[in-house]
């Protein structure tokens, strides 16, 4: 059980009325990782997220062809909710020690698990590469943007805010390390910075990998997105 453990990956998606790109983001999931398990982490949807959800959650009574396009999916919703506390609670659910983070409307395109496996016994953390898809158009790296650039960069520091940079639209983290190390349950906002700062300071080391990489579609309500289109 430990050995499988090791090999797969527990994927956290927060959502709150993603109805727009959740069945692409699960979509591109379930392509490109081998039956991941999905956790939902939703702060009560009230468009049709969670009922898009559902269509990919596998069935034990579907044969193997068929059920290898579905996953198993856990779903909880929480009402106290900011970014810190909604991951630390999805990290605590997660099956396996492979913990991927996923923004509700970010579109995996692509993914070497067996390199980020590896990469993860020597970082505590890797990030990847986010292409910005505004209204469909692929737009220029400006403002936050600019950060995800082409080459590896350790513990990567942005003159433009001042503090070292990472970014959780698409992450991978160690489940027992996030256990002792978990993010700031009280900030609104920016919970992956608070944490890489606070990492370094420990002498840990993390990683930006821009071959891992996805398209950020852009949404209103989107953080990352506010300000800049």
């Amino acid at each position: 059980m430990k050995k499988n453990k090791d090999q797969k990956v527990s994927v956290i998606i927060r959502t709150k009325n993603e109805e727009q790109w959740i069945g692409h983001v699960i979509q591109s999931v379930v392509d490109n990782l081998k039956k991941p398990e999905i956790i939902i982490i939703d702060n009560f949807s009230q468009d049709a997220t969670l009922d898009i959800i559902k269509n990919f959650i596998s069935d034990p009574l579907l044969n193997n062809d068929i059920n290898n396009k579905y996953t198993k999916i856990k779903i909880f919703q929480v009402k106290d909710y900011s970014p810190g506390r909604a991951l630390n609670f999805g990290i605590k659910k997660a099956t396996f020690n492979n913990i991927m983070i996923l923004s509700a409307h970010c579109v995996v395109k692509k993914i070497d698990i067996k390199k980020i496996k590896e990469n993860l016994k020597k970082y505590v953390a890797i990030f990847g590469n986010q292409i910005p898809i505004w209204r469909g158009k692929k737009i220029s790296k400006r403002y936050i943007w600019s950060h995800f650039v082409n080459q590896k960069v350790v513990n990567m520091y942005s003159k433009l805010e001042n503090r070292y940079f990472l970014h959780n639209a698409a992450a991978f983290y160690n489940k027992k390390l996030m256990l002792k190390n978990p993010f700031d349950d009280f900030i609104q906002t920016k919970e992956d910075r608070y944490w890489a700062s606070k990492i370094v300071k420990k002498g840990k080391k993390y990683l930006y990998d821009p071959e891992l990489r996805v398209e950020h579609h852009y949404t209103p309500n989107g953080s990352t997105w506010k300000g800049i289109g």
